[in-house]
């Protein structure tokens, strides 16, 4: 039987982590300075850093059937999760009507419908040389912001913008992760980190939406040539983030790597609790810079919840469309109330 790759479970729990973390710290970027830095540190990174493990991930494309099971794995959980926040929304903003739009994605569904394009994307892309591909790959993301229709509807400015990480992922080899881990790396790591944040801080003048990808430059209202610069230089940035990251990955198995392989719950899931803390009286509590800390532990308690093997049984068949875990659980209850039942009746 083969092992399992710790360290790509590992990234992906820390990763997901990140993610409810980063969408908690939304909330106050408009308030906090330090929040604000902190926030677009995680956002050079954290997305960058899934899509390329995607990616990486995708090399079995050519498989018969592999789109089939992309599809199935993807849009239909898309669909399904798109429909039941355009609910979830009508009722927790009261809005007037009701309006269930599948070409639209409701916030971070965006990700199930760009992956499902990326690997469609790799049956032209992946028949290049790797730098040839690579090459229009971002010349055509950085192309692509001058056409205004190319925007968040189908997430198409994403799918575009973000396709070359997931590129750079299906190229990359294990090696080429491995090579980051060593000691000398790590520390290198951190102080970029440390560097990075210190200049969003003392110079806030990046927009933190040029991290999200998800708009044309005629909408970022900056000069379209200007706005391409900066994207350009988005991803180096992002690149060197990604590596900075791995760097401090850890290889081995820790407590939390078999909770990584269920990290598509956690992204699903999480958005309701966001949302409601978004309109609850409860963020008052959390608006200045000491609130970092206890936003990322209920970060930390919500991921390890949401990827915990109860959650999962019960939200299976909505996100897997399978039903293996959900059956294991009734079983354990089963095997739990007979157990019960037996030493109460003979007491």
């Amino acid at each position: 039987m083969k092992q399992r790759d710790y360290f790509f479970d590992n990234a992906k729990f820390i990763l997901i982590f990140l993610v409810v973390f980063g969408h908690f710290l939304r909330t106050f970027i408009h308030d906090n300075e330090l929040i604000y830095s902190l926030y677009k540190v995680i956002y050079t990174f954290h997305m960058p850093a899934f899509i390329l493990i995607s990616g990486y991930f995708a090399k079995g494309f050519k498989k018969k059937g592999y789109i089939k099971k992309t599809a199935k794995k993807l849009i239909i959980p898309y669909l399904l999760f798109q429909t039941i926040y355009s609910f979830f929304y009508y009722f927790l903003y009261q809005k007037p009507e009701l309006t269930i739009d599948p070409l639209d994605p409701h916030w971070s569904l965006w990700f199930l419908i760009s992956l499902f394009f990326w690997n469609v994307m790799l049956y032209m892309f992946a028949r290049f040389k790797s730098v040839h591909a690579l090459t229009l790959s971002f010349l055509i993301a950085l192309v692509i912001g001058f056409f205004d229709f190319v925007s968040g509807y189908l997430s198409l400015s994403r799918t575009f913008v973000f396709f070359p990480l997931f590129l750079l992922g299906y190229f990359l080899k294990k090696e080429h992760f491995y090579r980051l881990l060593s000691n000398k790396l790590k520390m290198i790591s951190i102080l970029i980190f440390l560097t990075v944040f210190g200049l969003f801080y003392f110079f806030p003048n990046l927009n933190y939406e040029w991290l999200l990808g998800s708009k044309s430059y005629d909408e970022m209202g900056v000069e379209p040539f200007f706005a391409m610069l900066i994207r350009l230089g988005v991803y180096p940035l992002s690149l060197i983030m990604m590596a900075s990251f791995f760097a401090l990955v850890p290889k081995e198995q820790t407590f939390f790597s078999n909770l990584g392989r269920n990290s598509l719950y956690v992204y699903l899931l999480h958005g309701f609790f966001i949302r409601i803390f978004r309109v609850s009286e409860m963020k008052t509590y959390f608006h200045d810079a000491e609130s970092i800390l206890l936003l990322a532990a209920i970060s930390l308690i919500l991921t390890f919840v949401l990827s915990s093997r109860t959650v999962t049984s019960f939200a299976q068949p909505l996100i897997e469309l399978r039903i293996s875990k959900t059956k294991e659980l009734f079983k354990r209850i089963w095997v739990y109330m007979k157990f019960y039942w037996r030493k109460w009746v003979s007491n």
